[in-house]
């Protein structure tokens, strides 16, 4: 008997061992695919990006205060903009706008949202040669835009958005605004890898920190941040986006708790179906855009609150529902826009789906060659602006985990 016991017991060791020794090559193997993909992305990027950033050097910071508008109600450095689909009402030309969803109004003030995505762009260009190369030049031409942005008193943006999105005859800024903000998440993640550089001052992060804590106060206070933060479809996603890197830079744990609680009680239960889709961006006049730039909000968060410490990217809900669920749902008409079951996007439909982040991101996150294959095939062109516009992360090097200098074949 007890010989026949010590048989099963020795049985059951050498089932344990096997298993646990084929999990972990099985892990390895994962690990050494995903880091190939990485790999090959810095490869594919290196080029373009130095090339890019080498131009960008010489670029003299143009802040919102160099593009004043007559009908903001603020003063020469508070953000502003105007909704982009509200127009002229043609049966009464001087009252309230009136909106005409996915068709955007050529008259409305754009200049300040174009300078904000231009700085995004530059610094996180800067930042990606950098960690390409560890050259200092790259930092300090970030650090000469971020200077302009958030330190110099003349030309720095108050860490506001009071007036974001205004609606003329209706309103003066509203809470929808703060979307306007996001392409900030970019210029976030660079200075999170600059700060470590030996080329960032501590007294310039302080600054910068104290801008983003003040920004983050307002967004989490003011009832315009606070209506944003409910909101139900892509705002409300980018809303909580927006307030997990901010909340990480400045340290802010209760915003990041905040937002890892919402993401699984609020925003994926009241967000999205079983199938995986969004019914209120497919009930947008743009249907297919809107789900593509509601997963870009929820990939990001997603990767943001995962912090390297928690694999939150494949968590799901009780009923399945959760970011890859909505990634699968859109990977078919990603592939092959013609299936699309849905209408098409009342502008910019010849310029889906463009080269989106979320897809090199969950290539790399669920080990899947096919993912990265598409995502090298997709055009990486941004033709039109309203495709400009839903790109707000426009600098894939700066998620995927980099060690600073990349060398030109390792991870």
């Amino acid at each position: 008997m007890k010989y026949s016991q010590s048989i099963i017991v020795l049985l059951f060791v050498f089932i344990y061992c096997f298993i646990s020794g084929w999990k972990t090559v099985d892990n390895e193997e994962k690990q050494t695919s995903q880091k190939l993909i990485i790999s090959k992305t810095v490869e594919l990027e290196r080029d373009r990006v130095i090339a890019q950033a080498d131009k960008l050097i010489p670029e003299i910071p143009k802040t919102i205060t160099a593009f004043p508008s007559s009908r903001s109600p603020g003063g020469p450095n508070d953000f502003f903009s105007e909704g982009p689909y509200w127009w002229p009402d043609p049966e009464n030309p001087n009252g309230p706008f009136i909106r005409k969803d996915g068709l955007r109004y050529p008259g409305c003030f754009k200049d300040h949202d174009n300078a904000v995505s231009r700085f995004s762009w530059i610094v996180s260009t800067e930042t990606s040669a950098y960690l390409l190369t560890g050259d200092e030049k790259y930092v300090k031409a970030a650090m000469k835009q971020m200077e302009a942005w958030f330190i110099d008193p003349e030309t720095r943006m108050n860490p506001h958005w009071s007036y974001g999105q205004a609606i003329q005859g209706i309103c003066t800024g509203r809470g929808a605004g703060i979307i306007d903000a996001s392409p900030l998440i970019d210029v976030v993640q660079s200075v999170l890898y600059l700060k470590n550089s030996p080329f960032m001052s501590d007294q310039d992060l302080e600054k910068i920190k104290e801008w983003f804590t003040r920004f983050l106060d307002w967004m989490t206070t003011h009832e315009y941040g606070i209506k944003e933060m409910n909101a139900k479809n892509n705002h409300g996603t980018w809303w909580h986006a927006q307030a997990a890197i901010y909340a990480k830079l400045t340290e802010n744990k209760e915003v990041i708790k905040l937002c890892k609680d919402r993401l699984f009680e609020i925003l994926l239960p009241g967000q999205m179906t079983t199938d995986g889709s969004f019914p209120q961006e497919l009930a947008r006049t743009k249907p297919y855009s809107y789900s593509l730039f509601n997963l870009d909000a929820l990939s990001m968060l997603t990767l943001i609150l995962s912090n390297g410490t928690c694999d939150l990217w494949n968590k799901t809900l009780p009923d399945g529902r959760g970011l890859t669920k909505g990634i699968d749902f859109m990977m078919p008409f990603i592939r092959d826009i013609s299936k699309w079951p849905f209408p098409q996007d009342v502008t910019g439909w010849e310029d889906q789906p463009g080269r989106r982040t979320f897809i090199l991101l969950d290539a790399i996150a669920r080990n899947n060659p096919e993912s990265f294959s598409l995502w090298l095939d997709l055009d990486k062109k941004m033709h039109h602006d309203d495709s400009m516009a839903t790109f707000a992360l426009k600098c894939p090097l700066l998620w995927l985990g980099l060690k600073v200098p990349v060398a030109s074949n390792t991870y």
